[in-house]
């Protein structure tokens, strides 16, 4: 089986809004629930969640979001993604963030995100 949140952060790198939304639809429950430090609150269901990612994708182009690692605990997901791409610098750019999951096997149903990996500084 195909893991729902590689295939939900690999969408954000997709340059096509439709087929991005397509890939969050085809991981995300109807009334699956996203939140992170830049969203509006809490976003509920595929729609409002491809909305949010497609201005990510607007106002950093040709930026990727890669799972890089992930573990499970009592059935909630800990994932560590890297948004990369080029900075308004013009060099490459690698920012982290860590996420929990909820998941119904095949569709996600909530997921939180924050800046960074908790890690000391």
């Amino acid at each position: 089986m195909t893991n729902p949140i590689e295939i939900f952060f690999d969408a954000w790198g997709m340059a096509d809004d439709t087929a991005r939304a397509d890939a969050i639809a085809s991981v995300y429950a109807e009334a699956g629930t996203y939140a992170d430090p830049r969203s509006d609150g809490v976003l509920t269901g595929p729609t409002a969640i491809a909305t949010y990612v497609n201005m990510f994708s607007a106002n950093a182009p040709g930026w990727t979001a890669k799972l890089i690692k992930s573990d499970e605990n009592a059935g909630l997901t800990r994932a560590t993604i890297a948004f990369g791409g080029i900075g308004p610098d013009g060099t490459e750019m690698v920012q982290h963030g860590q996420y929990f999951a909820e998941t119904d096997g095949d569709k996600i149903t909530r997921m939180t995100g924050f800046v960074g990996t908790g890690a000391p500084e």
